[in-house]
Order: structure tokens, then C-alpha cells, then sequence
């Protein structure tokens, strides 16, 4: 019987010689004989080059690209393949970082936790990079009415939201081109990345360094065994994890898992009236790009939607900046992508339940940014067996959906 590295080595051969036909793999070992005999040469000297790396790393929006970068600085050989999508989620998003939530001012889960260590690893990252990528600034989350203040002012007696809470402000901002009759919560720690020019700036690396595939990975030509993987009869590595956000729902070894498509757009836009020393917040995020220019997001759309940017998308999101401000503005650009939610809020981390050379990592839905960097490590933490998942995070959880 042949070993499952050698048959997915003949596999390769059955792709290139016979890619119409239904050929059988004795049928495909006649063949070779035959030509060995007819050449005289050994098929085996014919066989393409075998890759070894310690991890394949598919995807690389902002949890793959983290995640590949911790374990790139550890030592390992590391290969990511990621097709290169201008509209994926973490190429669209504006990389807030945000320690409340929602309209229930709910704090984040984790922050305290998240947020120092994700602002750690991005500067982090300007160092190795010599870019600029992340800055730390105010949040200004607008109350919409007087009974969301009162409602706040009533909650904030019991510290819920600790020391991210700067200040409550119960009258006008008076900041310039901001309409903030009602006061609103102003909230520190914060910040945003620039997420496109990050990803950019570490793709060009993998480019030049060769770790970066640009390419679809074809999860039927994996073959698993206990000893780790083989990707293509061409590419072995000792474990591979699946990085590829809302995508993976299409992934034969995880698509059990409860995540849903949710579509968010976003407009740049320039207003050259409105203040930009803070990030603003009331039904949609107003973040500063430099020059008067802002990124104003998100809608949430579930399926089904459009495939890319949808006029319904832009009249919202107008909508929502008129009530912030009352400048003139002028709609740049708009862009859509499509979040990897997942049905608790929770992201999905860890090994898979019967496969072990195989581990999820995703399902970070609008707080990726924020949640990237801690989960990178955790993850490559228990890889080298120094971690447990955290029970709120592993794909366990979810165990009674995966098919028998």
C-alpha cells in the first residue's frame, strides 16, 4: 500500500498528464512504468521538488497575518497562501479599536486584556517596518437623546467600563463641525490601525522573502496524517491552519462551524469643516484619515447581499454622518467586504476535533483589529504546547454541530 506522501505525489501526476480523465491510481502506476520502460529513465528523478515548512498559514487578512508574523519571529518556517483580495474584510476596515460597544455602551470583550497588548504589537510593527500603521486618540461616542445620557450617567456610578472612560460629557462638545447636543462618553485607550497599508507593507516582505503564495489554496489537495501534512505533493509542513475568514464557510474540514457572511461598507469621504482630533461615534464611526478626509463605516448587511458596494449601503452611511455633522461633505471612495461573525460574538480558535494537523483560527467579526494580535499568540502558544484555548474560544464549544 502506498504511503499518503507517495500517493498524493502520484495524485500530482494524475492532475498534469490526465486532467479530463477519471484515471485510477493502479492505472496511473501502469502508465509510469511503462514510461520508465519506454525512456529507460527513473520516474523518480522526474519528481517535482518537496517544500518543508513547520506551518501553512491560509489567509492572510489581519488574524492570518499576525498570526504567520508570531510565528515567523519564534523561528519557524512558515508559508501562507492568500489569493490577494482588494475587498476583503481587513482591506476594507478601518481598524478601529474600540473598548465600548453597541448602543448599550457594552464593554468590549476582553479589552482590558486586548487593547494594551494589541497597542503593544503594532508599534511593535511600525518598528520592524519603519511605517506609521497605528495611533492611539479619543473616542467620542455621542449620546443620540437625553435619555441615552441619563441612562449612561446612571450606569457610570458602578465604574462598568473602568479606566477606559475619560470623562462624561452631559453638554455640547462644542467641537468644530461635530453636532453633540447631548453630550456624549469620552473614552481613551483606543486608536485605529491602518489596517490596507499594514497588510501592504507585510506582504511585500513575504514577496521578497518568499513565504507569501499568492494563491487560491485547494483544501481537496491536502492530505493529513500523524505526522502532519502534505499540500499539493509538493509543499509538507507539520500543521496547517485555516486563517481564512468569512471564506472558510465554504472549507470542507470546517464549514460545520457557526459562522455567517456579514457584509460591512464603508465611505471615504472629505470634510473639511469637521474636527479630527478624535474619533466619533454615534450609529456609525467617524475616523480621521489625515488631509480632511475620514473613513466612515459600517453598514451590517446579512445574507443575502450584493456582491460589492450597493447604493442602500451609501444612503445609510450618509444618513448617519449628516446627524454628526452639519459640513458639507463629498463622498471619495466606497468599498465593501464581508466579516467572519460568529453566532455568540465569540471568535473561533484551536485545534480541529479529529483532524490534528489542522487548527482554526477566525471568526472576529468587526473587532479583528483589536483581537488579532492576543489570539496570534495564544494560538502559537499552544502550538508549542505552553497554552491552553481559552475555554471561550475553542472550537469545542461548538462540537455538537460537527457531522458524525
Amino acid at each position: 500500500m502506498l504511503r499518503p506522501n507517495v500517493l498524493a505525489r502520484v495524485g500530482a501526476y494524475r492532475t498534469i498528464w490526465f486532467p479530463e480523465q477519471d484515471v485510477s491510481v493502479s492505472g496511473l502506476m501502469r502508465h509510469m512504468l511503462d514510461m520508465t520502460l519506454t525512456t529507460q529513465a527513473s520516474f523518480i528523478l522526474t519528481l517535482p521538488p518537496m517544500t518543508d515548512c513547520d506551518f501553512i498559514v491560509v489567509g492572510h487578512g489581519i488574524a492570518g497575518a499576525t498570526l504567520a508574523y508570531v510565528l515567523r519571529e519564534r523561528g519557524h518556517r512558515v508559508l501562507v497562501y492568500d489569493p490577494g483580495q482588494a475587498n476583503s474584510a481587513s482591506n476594507v476596515a478601518a481598524g478601529l479599536m474600540n473598548p465600548v460597544a453597541g448602543k448599550r455602551f457594552a464593554l468590549t470583550w476582553r479589552a482590558a486584556e486586548l487593547l494594551p497588548f494589541a497597542a503593544t504589537f503594532y508599534r511593535g510593527l511600525e518598528q520592524r517596518y519603519q511605517q506609521s500603521f497605528f495611533t492611539e486618540t479619543l473616542i467620542l461616542k455621542l449620546f443620540a437623546s437625553l435619555e441615552e445620557q441619563n441612562a449612561v450617567l446612571a450606569r457610570s456610578a458602578d465604574h462598568p467600563w473602568g479606566d477606559f472612560l475619560a470623562d462624561l460629557a452631559t453638554a455640547d462638545p462644542q467641537l468644530p463641525g461635530v453636532h453633540g447636543p447631548f453630550g456624549g462618553a469620552w473614552l481613551r485607550h483606543g486608536g485605529h490601525v491602518a489596517v490596507r497599508e499594514l497588510l501592504a507593507a507585510m506582504e511585500a516582505e513575504g514577496a521578497r522573502d518568499g513565504w507569501l503564495r499568492r494563491e487560491t489554496f485547494d483544501w481537496t489537495r491536502l492530505v493529513t496524517n500523524a505526522d502532519g501534512a502534505t499540500y499539493a505533493a509538493q509543499v509538507r509542513a507539520r500543521h496547517v491552519i485555516c486563517c481564512e475568514g468569512a471564506a472558510a464557510v465554504h472549507n470542507p474540514y470546517f464549514n460545520w462551524l457557526p459562522l455567517t457572511p456579514n457584509q460591512g461598507e464603508v465611505l471615504d469621504v472629505e470634510c473639511q469643516g469637521l474636527s479630527a482630533s478624535q474619533v466619533l461615534n454615534r450609529g456609525a464611526y467617524v475616523v480621521p484619515m489625515g488631509a480632511g478626509q475620514f473613513r466612515v463605516g459600517a453598514t451590517y448587511k446579512w445574507p443575502p447581499f450584493a456582491n460589492g458596494p450597493t447604493d442602500a449601503g451609501r444612503e445609510e452611511l450618509t444618513a448617519r454622518l449628516a446627524v454628526i455633522t452639519d459640513q458639507p461633505f463629498a463622498v471619495l471612495k466606497q468599498r465593501a467586504g464581508v466579516r467572519p461573525a460568529v453566532r455568540d460574538r465569540k471568535p473561533l480558535l484551536g485545534p480541529h476535533p479529529t483532524v490534528p494537523a489542522l487548527s482554526f483560527c477566525g471568526g472576529y467579526g468587526s473587532k479583528g483589529v483589536m483581537m488579532a494580535p492576543r489570539l496570534a499568540v495564544l494560538l502559537a502558544d499552544w502550538l508549542a504546547g505552553q497554552a491552553e484555548i481559552w475555554p471561550d474560544t475553542s472550537l469545542q464549544r461548538y462540537a455538537a454541530l460537527r457531522p458524525v
